[in-house]
């Protein structure tokens, strides 16, 4: 029972290092890339959303005329359930903004959309995230 405890211990440590690791390091850089390099190559593949609680993530995504589809890997893809919320994405230094829901409960739909968005990631982590860009007035 000890070592149990001391495993788990561990793993959460582990687990907490990783998070703070990509939250302070990796994702500021990344931020910091897509917006002083939006030609670059890391922009062909990763875009910045801002959340209707106001913050910003890298992530995967796919333009398809004016649906753009992003990989949720972690849990901020619940702010946008149901209905879904409006956001804003930063794709390749053009600011858009659009309709965002997660996509839930439509495997056939995911595993399409994942086929094309991360062809070579499993297909059994992340959430699909689905957003209806709006015309600029």
């Amino acid at each position: 029972m000890k070592y149990v405890l001391i495993l788990i211990v561990i793993l959460a440590v582990l687990v907490a290092g990783y998070v703070g690791y990509m939250r302070l390091i990796v994702n500021p850089n990344v931020v910091h890339e897509l917006r002083d390099n939006p030609n670059g190559e890391r922009a062909h593949k990763v875009m910045l959303i801002v959340l209707p609680d106001g913050k910003t993530f890298p992530v995967n995504y796919l333009r398809e005329g004016d649906t753009v589809y992003a990989a949720a890997d972690g849990a901020w893809w619940r702010q946008l359930r149901g209905q879904g919320a409006p956001v804003e994405l930063l794709v390749r230094g053009e600011t858009l903004n659009g309709q965002a829901r997660a996509i839930e409960g439509d495997a056939e739909h995911r595993s399409a959309v994942f086929d094309r968005l991360l062809p070579n990631a499993p297909k059994i982590f992340g959430m699909l995230v689905q957003i209806e860009l709006v015309p600029s007035s």
